[in-house]
This record gives structure tokens, sequence and C-alpha cells, in this order.
């Protein structure tokens, strides 16, 4: 197989997924989750929200929560900026189900910001947020917005920046 071929193998696949994660949004229980994740996750609000509640409840760690929110809402930016370099159209094989805010699809800011909030969080104990950031990631391809791999570029992304500053958000976890 050529590099030609290898690459239009890799965007038929691309398509052939999100047309299958897409045809389960034709159920309107998981349509109207899908669209209620892609709501509460626009510009990593879900996710700052939760990093300022934990900061509000534990005050032991407030600074360490403080920090991972930091770090979730820096991640989400990173991917804005990465989004307006690489430019990448959204998928128009399939009827999106919700407006997005911009028209560019890689990397997913959603998975970004849910991937970023899913470690810095979970290592702080809110093992309820990796279990609803990947609901939030599969809810980008129910809603039609986002092909797989700008949802996995966009998670590893977020997953990578929560890990380049983990130590800087544990330092002084005690403040």
């Amino acid at each position: 197989m050529d590099d030609m071929d290898h690459m239009e193998h890799r965007v038929d696949l691309d398509h052939r997924i999100l047309s299958a994660f897409h045809a389960r949004g034709t159920d309107p229980r998981v349509a109207g989750a899908a669209r209620a994740l892609s709501r509460v996750g626009e510009h990593g609000a879900l996710w700052v929200a939760a990093g300022l509640a934990g900061a509000a409840v534990d005050g032991a760690r407030r600074g360490a929560w403080l920090r991972g929110t930091a770090l979730t809402a820096g991640a989400h930016v990173v991917s804005m900026g990465v989004k307006r370099v690489v430019r990448r159209p959204r998928p128009t094989h399939v009827r999106p189900r919700v407006r997005t805010a911009g028209r560019h699809s890689f990397p997913s800011s959603h998975a970004t910001s849910a991937a970023a909030a899913a470690v810095a969080y979970g290592t702080l104990g809110a093992y309820v947020v990796p279990p609803l950031a990947a609901a939030m990631c599969l809810s980008r391809l129910i809603v039609g917005v986002h092909y797989p791999s700008d949802v996995a570029a966009g998670a590893a992304l977020g997953a990578l920046t929560a890990l380049l500053g983990a130590r800087w958000m544990s330092r002084g976890a005690d403040d």
C-alpha cells in the first residue's frame, strides 16, 4: 500500500467510524445526552466549574485544584491555537446535531479539556471525571461535529498537558 492509498484508507476509516457513532444519535435519549454534554463542555466550562468546585470544597488541596483548573483551561487554549493553524474543516458527510463555535475540527477542544480534567482531577480523587470525560469525547462523534482522529488528538493533547503539569499541580498540595 503506497502513501496515498494509506491516507485514503485512514480518511475512509475516520468517516466510517464517525458515521457509526453518529447513527447512535437516532435514539433521542442518546442525542439529548450528547447535545447536553456539548453545551456544558463549550469552552471547557464544565471542567473549569468542576475544578473551582473542587477548590471550594477541598480546602486542604485548594492550590492543587486551582493549578489543575489552570492546566485544564490552558490545554483548551492550546487546542484552539492548534485548530487555527491546522484549519481542518468539520465533517460534512453527516448532519450535525449541534451548532459549533467555530468551523475547524482538529483537534477537538471539548476532548482536549475533558482529557486534561480527567488526568488532573483524577489525580485528586475525582474518579467520576474520567468516565464523564470519555462520554464527552464520544458525544462529539454522536453529534457529528468531529472525526474520531480529531477527538483522539484532542484527548492526547489534553492528557499530555495535564501530565506535563502534574509536578506543578501537586507542588504545595498542602496549600
